[in-house]
C-alpha cells in the first residue's frame, strides 16, 4: 500500500463549479483513479492504487484535493 495517496476534502469539492459537472481533477488523472461516477457527483480516490502524483491536486480549481500522509 501506498504511504501517500490523494484526499477529497468533501467540504470544499463542488462538481457543480466545474465545467458541466465534471470534475477537471479527476479529468487530469492520467491513471484514472479519481473516478467521478456522473457530472455534479463528488470524485472518489482509489486508494489502493493511487500513487500520490498530484494531477489532480493541480488541476482542483477548489484546492479540494490534498495530498496525506497515510
Amino acid at each position: 500500500m501506498p504511504s501517500k495517496i490523494a484526499l477529497v476534502d468533501f467540504e470544499k469539492c463542488d462538481p457543480e463549479q466545474c465545467d458541466q459537472g465534471i470534475c477537471l481533477a479527476a479529468k487530469a488523472c492520467k491513471r484514472k483513479l479519481l473516478i467521478q461516477e456522473a457530472p455534479g457527483e463528488i470524485p472518489m480516490v482509489n486508494p489502493a492504487l493511487c500513487r500520490a502524483c498530484a494531477d489532480c491536486v493541480r488541476a482542483c480549481p477548489r484546492q479540494a484535493i490534498k495530498i496525506v500522509q497515510m
